[in-house]
C-alpha cells in the first residue's frame, strides 16, 4: 500500500446500514462521520449467506460502540511504521539525534523482525520477543525500540489503525547483571520496595569536589558546574544566553538548546554551525526555570565579564569580528561550543586524577542521585530533569545509582558554598497535574546532616 494513501480515520460517530444484496452476495454498508465533519463510507461485503453477514454486522456494531473499530484490516507493521515515521513521528521529535535514533530502530529492528506481521494481529506475545532479541543485541537500542513501539501504538490507537495499544506495560528482559533488587514486604496490606542500588554508576560528592576544582582553570568549568550543580543536559548548557538569565531572581529559563535541526544539510547553514543551531529542547517538559547555586551565578558573573571585554577588543576587527549572541558557553570569538567540546578536557581530569571512567552524562546522573537520596519525590526530580514523566526518571537515574556519602566534614565548606542564599519559599515549580514545592536548598542541607 501506498503510505501516501493511508489517512487516520478517526470517526466520533457512525451510521451502519441493514443486510443487502451487494455484487450478488451479501454485505452491508457503514458511514463514518469524522472529528473533521468529513464521512467516510466503508463496505463489508462477499458472504455466502444472510445470516453471516448478519452475524458481522452485530460485531462491527459491538466495535464501533466501543471505538474499537479499524478501518485498514490489511495494513502490515511495515507499511504502518513506514507511515508513523513520516507523518506522525516527526510530531513527537524536537532533535535530529532523536530523530536519527528513532529511524535507527525503525529500519534496523523493527521492521526486519516484526515489518511483515499484520498490524491487527500484532500481539504482546509478538512485541516482548522483538524486545528479548533487541536487548540481546544492545540494551540502550531496545529501550529506543521500546520507546518507538509504545508511542507508534499510541498514535495508532488514537487514529484508529490498532484497537488497542499492545505495547502498553511491555517491559524490557532483566539480565544477571541487573541492577535492580526489588525485596518486597508484605505489611498491613502495604507494599514497601527497597532497592539494591549499584555504586559503581555515579561519582561519589569527593569526586564530584574534585572535577569541579581540577576543571577551574579549564575552558570547561561553566560547563561542569551546569552539569553537576543543576544537572543540565549537554545540549541545553551550550544553548544557554545571559537573555536566559533573570540576574535579578537568579533564575534560569530553559527555552532552547543547541543541536541539528531535522533535514538540514551543510549547505543550508554557515560553515561549522550544522550541529549548532537553536532548536527546541528534548520535550515540552524540558522547558522550565531553575535556580541558580551561587557557585554557579559567580561563575556566570566572570564569565559575562569576559565576554564583554573580549567583545569590546574585537568590536573593530572585520577581519575576524566577535559573534555576539550571547552565548554563555562560547569561544573567545563568541561562537557556540560544540556538544563534543568538553570530551577532551574532561578525560584529562580524570586520568590525572585516578577518576572512574564515566562518560560526562554521569555528572546529570549524579546530581539525579543526590536529590533522590535525600527524599525528593519522583515528580519534583522530573520538573527540574526536564523529564515528562517520574517513571523515566526513576528507570534511567534513581533506581539505578547510588552516591557515596564519604569525607563530609572536609566537604562541607564546598557544599555550603554551592547553596543558593535566598528565601526558599520562593523556589517552587508550578507543573500542571504536580502539587509539590520542591526546595533545592534542602538537598544539600541533608547531605551535610547524614
Amino acid at each position: 500500500m501506498n503510505i501516501d494513501k493511508i489517512k487516520p480515520i478517526r470517526y466520533i460517530d457512525y451510521k451502519i446500514y441493514n443486510v443487502t444484496k451487494i455484487k450478488k452476495k451479501y454485505g452491508f454498508r457503514i458511514i463514518l462521520i469524522l472529528d473533521d465533519n468529513t464521512k467516510k463510507a466503508v463496505q463489508h461485503a462477499g458472504f455466502d449467506k444472510k445470516e453471516q453477514a448478519e452475524k458481522e454486522r452485530y460485531r462491527v456494531i459491538g466495535k464501533l460502540e466501543n471505538k474499537t473499530y479499524v478501518v485498514y484490516n490489511n495494513l502490515c507493521v511495515e507499511e504502518y511504521m513506514l507511515y508513523w515515521f513520516k507523518y506522525d513521528a516527526p510530531k513527537r521529535i524536537n532533535s535530529y539525534n532523536t530523530y536519527m535514533s528513532y529511524r535507527n530502530a525503525i529500519f534496523n529492528h523493527i521492521i526486519p523482525r516484526i515489518g511483515k506481521v499484520k498490524l491487527l494481529r500484532l500481539t504482546s506475545n509478538i512485541i516482548k520477543k522483538l524486545y528479548k532479541d533487541v536487548f540481546e543485541y544492545s540494551q540502550g537500542v531496545a529501550q529506543i525500540v521500546q520507546t518507538v513501539m509504545l508511542s507508534s501504538l499510541s498514535d495508532g490507537k488514537t487514529n484508529k489503525f490498532v484497537p488497542r495499544n499492545e505495547a502498553y506495560n511491555i517491559k524490557l528482559p532483566k539480565t544477571e547483571k541487573e541492577k535492580i533488587k526489588e525485596n518486597t514486604i508484605e505489611n498491613n496490606d502495604i507494599t514497601f520496595h527497597t532497592l539494591v542500588i549499584d555504586e559503581r554508576k555515579t561519582f561519589t560528592i569527593e569526586q564530584i569536589v574534585l572535577i569541579i576544582k581540577e576543571s577551574k582553570n579549564t575552558p570547561i568549568y561553566i560547563n561542569i558546574l551546569f552539569a553537576a550543580l543543576m544537572g543540565l543536559r549537554k545540549s541545553e548548557i551550550i544553548g544557554i544566553k545571559y537573555s536566559n538569565i533573570d540576574f535579578m531572581r537568579r533564575k534560569l529559563k530553559l527555552e532552547t538548546q543547541l543541536g541539528r535541526r531535522i533535514g538540514d544539510t551543510k549547505e543550508d547553514c554557515e560553515p561549522k554551525s550544522l550541529t549548532k543551531q537553536e532548536v527546541p529542547l528534548k520535550t515540552d517538559s524540558s522547558t522550565r526555570e531553575l535556580d541558580i547555586p551561587d557557585l554557579v551565578f559567580e561563575a556566570i558573573l566572570e564569565e559575562r565579564s569576559l565576554y564583554e571585554k573580549r567583545r569590546n577588543r574585537r568590536i573593530n576587527d572585520k577581519t575576524n569580528p566577535f559573534c555576539d549572541k550571547g552565548y554563555v558557553c562560547c569561544s573567545s570569538y563568541g561562537k557556540p561550543r560544540s556538544k563534543g567540546f568538553v570530551d577532551r578536557y574532561f578525560k584529562e581530569i580524570k586520568e590525572k586524577n585516578n577518576l572512574p571512567d564515566l562518560p560526562w552524562h554521569k555528572l546529570r546522573t549524579t546530581y539525579t542521585t543526590i536529590l533522590a537520596k535525600n527524599n525528593f519525590s519522583l515528580k519534583a526530580i522530573a520538573v527540574l530533569l526536564g523529564h515528562s514523566s517520574e517513571i523515566i526518571t526513576f528507570e534511567n537515574y534513581t533506581d539505578k545509582n547510588e552516591i557515596i556519602y564519604d569525607c563530609l566534614t572536609e566537604l562541607e565548606p564546598f557544599i555550603e558554598s554551592i547553596l543558593p542564599v535566598q528565601n526558599t519559599e520562593e523556589f517552587i515549580i508550578d507543573c500542571e497535574d504536580l502539587d509539590i514545592d520542591i526546595i533545592m536548598q534542602e538537598a544539600f542541607e541533608n547531605i551535610i546532616a547524614a
